[in-house]
């Protein structure tokens, strides 16, 4: 159930939250609306990175009977951060890089899970894409115990494009993949890193794969094949600290 005080709607009053800075968590617009003022809308949320979806008119009216004009927005419960901005951060405090990366993880729960582990663990940033992650709502900040309040979340339209950055930005991308004959252990995670996790379903797309400069997996000696990746994420960044100390 969406909160009254979570939305806001109206073409004007959504164009001007995404102007003073306000982090929305998704736009829905109705779709075929056209005009001058949905065209700024579309400009202020391609350079927000706001998620969009475009429903028809009978979605919008669940979310609100008031003159919503064909936009309503959700509110985001945290504040977003820039992931150019975050890594020369990290370096400059001169600590050594360490990211996560969430290849289609969709499941709030365990979304929330890593969050609350990799705040525990040291963990700089996590970074979802806009679509086809897990929707940032309070159910994720509760499973997190408040961790997504403290732990920078980057939300790229891109994750091919954000690990380029990183990679640009001397982290060693690494793959926690089934498709891997080496181990956590034999990971080198000493250096800067951002470690890509999959979702249980699809795992981690190809593209990104191939892009990663090491690829491993967690040793298993059971007849079950996969973990849950809440408990797989804390498996290998309990191994990173351990490497580290």
């Amino acid at each position: 159930m969406i909160k009254k005080q979570d939305l806001i709607y109206g073409i004007r009053v959504v164009v001007e939250a995404l102007k003073s800075g306000q982090h929305l968590e998704r736009i829905f617009i109705q779709k075929n609306l056209k005009g001058d003022l949905i065209k700024e809308l579309m400009y202020e949320i391609h350079q927000s990175k706001t998620p969009l979806s475009k429903v028809p008119a009978e979605r919008i009216n669940k979310f609100t009977k008031k003159n919503h004009q064909g936009v309503v927005a959700l509110i985001s419960p945290i504040q977003y951060s820039n992931l150019e901005h975050l890594v020369p951060d990290v370096y400059e405090r001169g600590e050594v890089p360490l990211f996560l990366l969430l290849d289609e993880i969709t499941d709030v729960r365990n979304f929330g899970a890593i969050a609350r582990t990799a705040e525990c663990l040291g963990v700089h940033g996590i970074v979802i894409p806009i679509r086809g992650g897990a929707q940032v709502n309070e159910d994720a900040i509760k499973t997190s115990a408040g961790a997504l309040n403290y732990l920078p979340i980057c939300r790229e339209k891109n994750l091919i494009e954000a690990v380029d950055f990183l990679k640009g930005s001397g982290i060693n991308i690494v793959s926690c993949t089934e498709k891997s004959d080496a181990t956590i252990q034999e990971a080198d995670f000493k250096a800067p890193t951002a470690i890509i996790m999959g979702s249980e379903e699809k795992g981690i797309s190809n593209e990104l794969i191939s892009l990663s400069d090491q690829k491993c997996k967690i040793p298993m000696i059971g007849k079950i094949e996969s973990l849950n990746v809440s408990v797989a994420a804390g498996m290998i960044l309990y191994e990173v600290n351990r490497q580290r100390s």
